[in-house]
């Protein structure tokens, strides 16, 4: 039964109440309470049991057909509903907002909050990763895109100017899960962020025009850049309906202020996941990950997703990491400091939305304990940002929360004795009335001497006098006791006398809970004030945190303060891949990666498997690393400050858009060749084998001749093409390398040390054995081989204009025999037989040729 084909007049007030919150949030599944249980209806009911694998079943709706429903138990549904985001889904959740005790009638029910993949605030959230949701506004001239990540507070905007493809190699490079549209935008997009990137897309023209939150952008003069921020916050304000004050002011984001790359460069120098496995784990980010918040982690994960072109701002980093290895013993302390401290980030978001438990406060509370001590350490390092202690907000934690309190704020059990006078008192009482109840099953045992008499409590009849069967005989009417509840093997009681002390227990007990939720609440609410402050001090306790893992990384793998220099002389020498170095059983070949001002382009040459390809990872990684301001993996390292990285590293077709390897080549090429500049970095690894051999070498040697002549920026160029290693004699700032490699009684013998000049054999076969292939297979190969290196005349001439001149014997013009006779003969002076006898032996001679 679907929901558009009820009779909604025939439906109880209860599912009236479902179909009209239903209503306005069609694109939601609604998890709508009902008691103890979030409960589904119609489609969503057969979707959700679907996904999460629910017993499928009914209920009468007022109906003559049950509608459709599956229902969670309320207190687990977090990893329901993670299991609905994670597959793309919004879920609404709907709660009771009146105490279905003290209501006549339908209890009110309402949206209190919709979770999204880019709106999640809870804890189950990768807490080393950020959780951003954004948004593009279209302006049909350029693009404005604003994000934020809810759970922590941080806002960012920026424009792009360009065509659509900017701006959504923009959202994929940033790693954006939900993205919100305006209604005029290219429906392209859309298609093209749902489809090829699994992102969640939400179509809205609304913009939020609530004052409260103007601080946001308030200092923002771009008109363009504030209505983008506005339309976001509508949405996520929409969306979690609660307070979210703890949203920072926006950042705006500058192109000129990072080191660029898009998405392909991201995944081929596998910064933050492998190519392989997508996992973290042997990737720079994994490598470099030595902090212990939380919230360095992040910090970390962002920097290297956007390396510094401030070389002011990489050389300050630079000294702090050097002071922190010199000044090991503060380092030491600052980690032991770090190590107990939380996610302040989150846990303030936490604060000021709502969703906190005592557990947060706790985890707070020892946060501000370790504040001090790194104050004084970061002034004993002459750290030039200063963070508050806190000690009025850490004074209050721990006066207030009880160290064993639960996770559920409505059970009590939250607050220390001796903070609040009317909330001892009502303890007293309480825990005087428990003892009395002990007191009175011994007093009634002497009594009645009914020796297994006790006093019990359940939450249906409260307190009670339980007496087993065979000692029901010992009852006397004189002792007052009225029979409450009869089972199997015993008998119920309850007695005037313990009734009116269950009214004194319980009474004092539901006044206690109520009393510590309210303080409790009272508590977050003092802790809302310094909510900018400390995220102030967790932004500086992020940074610290990240400085203090490269200098650990730094002196445990020899790494080694870069020079940053003014000239485009990139010179590292020694030069090893960080992450290789770590993973490979043997021992690694560093190698020097040298291009002074004279050289722009390494044009590199050798036989497969030799390692041009990690060569040329090892000097991204290591530019990379050099501006987010770590030490780099050399013996010695000069290099400029680069503005952009291209790459193209690998060969995969995109079958989604059904483009082929080759064109996903050209257009990559295209790309580096349009947007890159003389600060540029562009690697390129055996461009053009995508396509016929002479195509793809003569495309090669343009794009070679392109960067050399109108981009000069430095370039790493691997191939295969070994002619086109003649180029250095007529491209001046080409320079010819190659990996060697050693051939030893038939097999090849892998050096991974790259020499100058080049090489001519690529060792294809010797890798195919390497890979096992059938012996008869590769003897068949070698065999094949042979013949084509004997038919092959090796071309000595190559020169900048033309891949490959003829020899003079093949420029020689050949002259066709009848061509020859036609110029022998004059037709004026022949008679008409003359010419039809020429004409006949032409004809034949014609056919002979044939």
């Amino acid at each position: 039964m679907k929901r558009s084909e009820v009779d909604r007049t025939k439906l109880s007030p209860m599912m009236q109440q479902y179909m009209e919150i239903k209503d306005k949030y069609e694109d939601s599944i609604i998890f709508f309470r009902l008691g103890d249980f979030y409960e589904m209806f119609f489609d969503d009911a057969i979707l959700t049991s679907r996904i999460l694998e629910l017993t499928l079943t009914g209920k009468q709706a007022g109906l003559e057909e049950k509608v459709p429903m599956c229902g969670i138990p309320h207190h687990a549904y977090a990893s329901y509903v993670d299991e609905l985001i994670d597959k793309g889904y919004k879920v609404a959740i709907c709660e009771q907002l009146e105490d279905p005790k003290e209501t006549k009638g339908m209890v009110k029910r309402d949206v209190i909050q919709v979770v999204t993949k880019g709106t999640r605030i809870d804890s189950n959230i990768d807490s080393k990763s950020n959780n951003y949701i954004a948004n593009i506004y279209d302006y049909s001239y350029c693009f404005g895109i604003s994000y934020a990540d809810i759970s922590t507070g941080e806002v960012y905007a920026t424009l792009v100017e360009g065509e659509s493809d900017k701006v959504i190699k923009e959202i994929v490079r940033n790693g954006f899960k939900e993205v919100i549209v305006n209604d005029t935008i290219d429906r392209e997009i859309v298609e093209n962020l749902r489809t090829n990137h699994d992102i969640l897309v939400t179509i809205t023209k609304e913009e939020l025009e609530d004052s409260d939150y103007n601080y946001i952008y308030k200092d923002i003069e771009d008109e363009r850049i504030i209505k983008t921020i506005k339309h976001l916050l509508f949405y996520i304000i929409d969306t979690k309906k609660g307070d979210l004050h703890h949203l920072q002011p926006c950042k705006i984001i500058k192109s000129s202020m990072y080191l660029e790359f898009d998405v392909n460069t991201k995944k081929n120098l596998e910064l933050v996941e492998t190519l392989r496995n997508r996992e973290r784990q042997y990737s720079l980010l994994w490598l470099l990950d030595k902090c212990k918040t939380a919230m360095g982690s992040r910090y970390l994960k962002n920097t290297i997703l956007n390396p510094l072109t401030d070389r002011k701002e990489i050389e300050r980093r630079y000294d702090l990491v050097s002071l922190l290895s010199t000044e090991f013993i503060l380092r030491d302390d600052l980690i032991k400091s770090l190590d107990n401290v939380y996610d302040l980030e989150r846990l303030v978001g936490r604060v000021t939305y709502g969703n906190l438990n005592a557990k947060d406060l706790l985890q707070l509370k020892n946060s501000l304990k370790e504040l001090p001590k790194i104050k004084t350490i970061l002034q004993g390092l002459k750290f030039n940002k200063k963070i508050e202690t806190f000690e009025e907000v850490y004074s209050l934690l721990e006066r207030t929360i009880l160290e064993d309190a639960p996770f559920s704020i409505h059970e009590g059990h939250l607050i220390k004795e001796g903070y609040n006078e009317e909330l001892d008192e009502l303890k007293k009482i309480s825990s005087g009335s428990k003892d009395f109840i002990l007191e009175m099953e011994k007093t009634e045992k002497e009594r009645t001497g009914i020796k297994n008499l006790k006093v019990g409590f359940n939450k249906v009849f409260g307190y009670y006098i339980e007496v087993s069967k065979g000692q029901c005989n010992l009852v006397k009417e004189e002792y007052g006791y009225e029979r409450k509840q009869t089972l199997a093997n015993c008998e119920r009681f309850i007695t005037p006398v313990l009734k009116e002390k269950e009214n004194i227990i319980l009474g004092a007990e539901e006044k206690i809970i109520s009393l510590e939720y309210k303080l409790f609440m009272d508590i977050r609410e003092v802790i809302k004030r310094y909510v900018q402050s400390l995220q102030k001090t967790a932004k500086i306790i992020s940074e610290i945190d990240m400085l203090q893992a490269f200098s650990v990384v730094s002196d445990t793998y020899k790494f080694v303060r870069p020079e940053i220099t003014k000239d485009k002389t990139l010179k590292l020498i020694e030069c090893r891949h960080p992450v290789v170095e770590q993973v490979m059983k043997d021992k690694y070949i560093p190698n020097d990666i040298v291009m002074d001002k004279t050289t722009n382009i390494l044009l590199i040459t050798g036989p497969n498997m030799a390692g041009k390809s990690t060569y040329m990872r090892q000097c991204a990684i290591t530019v990379i690393m050099a501006q987010i301001g770590c030490f780099v993996p050399c013996k010695s390292a000069t290099m400029p400050i680069f503005d952009k990285i291209f790459t193209r590293i690998g060969a995969s077709d995109d079958l989604v858009s059904g483009e082929s390897t080759f064109m996903i080549e050209m257009k990559e090429a295209n790309y580096a060749i349009s947007e890159a500049t003389e600060n540029s970095l562009i690697l390129f690894d055996e461009l053009g084998r995508g396509t016929a051999t002479y195509d793809g070498m003569s495309l090669a040697q343009a794009i070679l001749e392109h960067i050399h002549d109108k981009i000069k920026a430095k370039t790493m160029f691997s191939t295969h093409y070994h002619e086109l290693t003649i180029l250095e004699k007529n491209l001046k700032q080409l320079k010819n390398v190659h990996v060697s490699a050693l051939e030893e009684k038939g097999k090849v013998i892998f050096l991974h040390k790259v020499k100058q000049g080049a090489v001519d054999k690529s060792y294809g076969i010797h890798v195919a054995s390497l890979a096992k292939l059938p012996k008869s297979l590769i003897e068949r190969a070698d065999e094949i081989l042979n013949i084509y290196e004997k038919k092959n005349i090796k071309k000595e001439t190559f020169t900048q204009t033309s891949l490959f001149e003829l020899s003079e014997a093949e420029t020689e013009p050949k002259i066709n025999p009848i061509e020859e006779k036609l110029e022998e003969v004059n037709p004026l002076e022949m008679t008409p037989m003359e010419a039809l006898s020429f004409l006949y032996e032409l004809k034949k001679d014609i056919k002979d040729q044939k």
